[in-house]
Parts: C-alpha cells; sequence; structure tokens
C-alpha cells in the first residue's frame, strides 16, 4: 500500500506522486484510486488500488541504488541481436518490466547503437520513451529538473 506523497513508477509511463487517494464510481462500481501526478507528462492518472500488484507499481530507486544505476549507464554496450526486429522485442521486454536497471541498459545501448549505425524510427522512439521513464525517475531521485537530467545521462554514456 502506497500513500499520498509516495513518489512511485507505473510501469510504461514513469514515475509521479500520489497526490490523493479517491473514491470514484467508475462504470457502475465504486473503487478507491491513487491519483498519480506524472512527472514528465504532467498529467494525472487514476490506479485502481486494487490493481496496484498486477501493474507492477513500486518506489522510486533510492541513492544507494542510484550508483548501480549510473554503473549501467557507463557500462560497455552490452550483446544486442543484430536484427532490428528480434533487438526491438527484446528491449520492448525490458522496458514493460518497469526495472529501472533494465530500462538503463535499453537506453544506454540504443543511445550507443544509433551512435555507432543509426536507430529504425521504431527503435528511434523506443529510445525516446525509455529516456523519458528513466528521466522521470531520477528526476524524483535527485530532485533535479528533466533537463538536467537528461543531460547528466547523455554525458555518462560512453559512446566511443
Amino acid at each position: 500500500m502506497f500513500n499520498i506523497g509516495d513518489k512511485i513508477v507505473y510501469p510504461n509511463y514513469g514515475a509521479g506522486i500520489i497526490n490523493s487517494i479517491e473514491e470514484k464510481e467508475v462504470l457502475g462500481e465504486k473503487k478507491q484510486y491513487y491519483i498519480l501526478n506524472m512527472v514528465i507528462s504532467e498529467v494525472e492518472i487514476m490506479i485502481p488500488i486494487d490493481n496496484i500488484n498486477k501493474l507492477g507499481i513500486r518506489h522510486i530507486i533510492d541513492n544507494e541504488e542510484l550508483e548501480k544505476l549510473m554503473n549501467i549507464i557507463k557500462d560497455e554496450k552490452g550483446d544486442m541481436d543484430q536484427k532490428w526486429n528480434k533487438r526491438f522485442r527484446d528491449n520492448m521486454d525490458k522496458i514493460k518490466t518497469g526495472d529501472i536497471y533494465e530500462i538503463a541498459v535499453v537506453v544506454r545501448n540504443l543511445m550507443i547503437q544509433d551512435n555507432q549505425k543509426g536507430l529504425s524510427t521504431g527503435e528511434k522512439k523506443m529510445l525516446n520513451d525509455a529516456k523519458d521513464m528513466l528521466i522521470s525517475e531520477l528526476t524524483l531521485v535527485l530532485d533535479d529538473t528533466s533537463e538536467n537530467i537528461k543531460e547528466l545521462i547523455e554525458s555518462n554514456i560512453n559512446l566511443d
């Protein structure tokens, strides 16, 4: 169970802050909802409390986990399939987990791939979406602007 003010991650959407917990009637059924204010898109999302476990919602990482994350970002590009469609599916599976470390691997690898050989249109969109998810969480962890976080990520990727 989460509380008002908690900073959480909603997989595939990014990080946000719980503004309130409200009872709403949707399709004739009353349920409790977390009202989540998303960091990057600045939209409000309603999440049914009884679906929290199925959705993979979690607290943002703490400062101790931040070092592990930055080491992943700074690391060399991992093995990626040479066929873009297989690579796309593999990366999509990683993103869907909502695991910040998997998302960081996708961002790092796609940024390096883009620098070396370029990306397909679909992979460019995937990179932007994954980068936004990473930025949204780090914005809350480091209490900084999304522009500064984007610069931090990009400056730590080893593009050589």
